[in-house]
Order: C-alpha cells, then sequence, then structure tokens
C-alpha cells in the first residue's frame, strides 16, 4: 500500500489512528517513558493520552495535521491561552498517568515556567511512524505548518525530549532557546525557536 505523505486537516473521526501513530512514534521518547514507565502498559496508556489530548484539547483549538503516516498538532498565538486542558481533560489525564501525576504536573509546571512570552504558534505534537519515517511525512507536516504560521508573521517554538530530533528542527530554522532539564530524575527538554520568514 502507497502511504501519502500529503497534509490534510485531521478530524475527530481520525482519532484512532492518529493515536497509534503517536504511540508508535514516541515509543523511544525519553518523556513518555519516563512518564509511563511499565513496559506492559505503555502503549495502551500513551494511545489513550495522545487520543485525550487530540479529541478534548487540540481538535478544538489547533491546528492538527496528518498524512497517512504522521501528525502534527499546532497551536496559533491568538489559540496559546483556549489550548490548555479544561478541568475535566486533566481528570481523564490524570487517570491514565496514575501514580505518575506528580512527575507529570512537575513536568509542566516547569516547561510552562520556560515558555516564551511573546506571541507565538507552538508545534506541540509532531511524529510520525517508524515504519514510513525517512519518506518525508514529518517533513510535510513540518513544512505546511510553518507555512502558516510564516503567512501569520508569528515565531514558532517547540520543545523537543529527544536529542537527536534536534538537527531536524535546526535544519527547518530552528535553533535551541532553552534547555530545560525537568525535576527529579526526569529527562532534559530543549526549547527551540523559529523567527518567521517571508
Amino acid at each position: 500500500m502507497t502511504l501519502t505523505n500529503t497534509p490534510r486537516t485531521a478530524t475527530v473521526d481520525d482519532a484512532a489512528l492518529l493515536g497509534g501513530i503517536l504511540t508508535r512514534a514516541f515509543d523511544d521518547d525519553p518523556m513518555m517513558r519516563w512518564f509511563f514507565p511499565d513496559e506492559a502498559t505503555r502503549a495502551a496508556a500513551m494511545e489513550r493520552y495522545f487520543t485525550t489530548l487530540f479529541t478534548r484539547q487540540y481538535v478544538h483549538h489547533g491546528v492538527c495535521e496528518r498524512t497517512d503516516a504522521a501528525v502534527s498538532f499546532w497551536v496559533p498565538a491568538e489559540a496559546q491561552d483556549k489550548a490548555v486542558p479544561d478541568a475535566d481533560t486533566i481528570e481523564e489525564l490524570k487517570a491514565i498517568l496514575g501514580d505518575r501525576v506528580p512527575e507529570f504536573g512537575a513536568a509542566v509546571a516547569t516547561a510552562a515556567a520556560h515558555a516564551p512570552e511573546e506571541p507565538h504558534w507552538s508545534l506541540s505534537l509532531i511524529g510520525a511512524d517508524p515504519a514510513a519515517q525517512g519518506r518525508g511525512h514529518g517533513a510535510a507536516l513540518l513544512r505546511s505548518g510553518l507555512a502558516r504560521a510564516d503567512a501569520a508573521g508569528e515565531p514558532v517554538y517547540l520543545e523537543s525530549s529527544k536529542a537527536a530530533n534536534l538537527p531536524v528542527y535546526e535544519h527547518f530554522g530552528f535553533a535551541v532557546r532553552s534547555e530545560i532539564p525537568l525535576p527529579g530524575d526526569g529527562p532534559t527538554l530543549w526549547g527551540m525557536w523559529r523567527e518567521p520568514r517571508a
């Protein structure tokens, strides 16, 4: 089967597909493995986590795109204050995270303390199915989202929890703005920034 890497808008009907793609994409991600350390339950918990974020948060207040094998969630500058989880979503995430809620809360608070104050777009999540990596799916979604931010004349901010991804983002014009060690035995996040292009 040929997988198209043409970006298109993701809808609620795509939730199960997106949850599966992101679970596979983030299987080796240091922060996801820290949030979900139990190998036996990790995949199911991560799928619930990503699906919840998508259906309760990003699909309503973000720009969600997908290809046949990759997903991206962006938040425009004007939606930053709306794209935070509401009380019901927080309770659902707590149920998914179980005894890792304190680590999750500390990570969110630490990252928020380093977030830029100036208006910007956020690349909240992007991931490609490992089986399709290297076929341009993630790059197509990056170009699409960055084109939207550039058209709005806005910079873009992201946080990467995987050092191996930094050169990929640098290729697209991002530069490391901050290195953020998470509390306790948590991994490091890298805050990255990209100025708008004409």
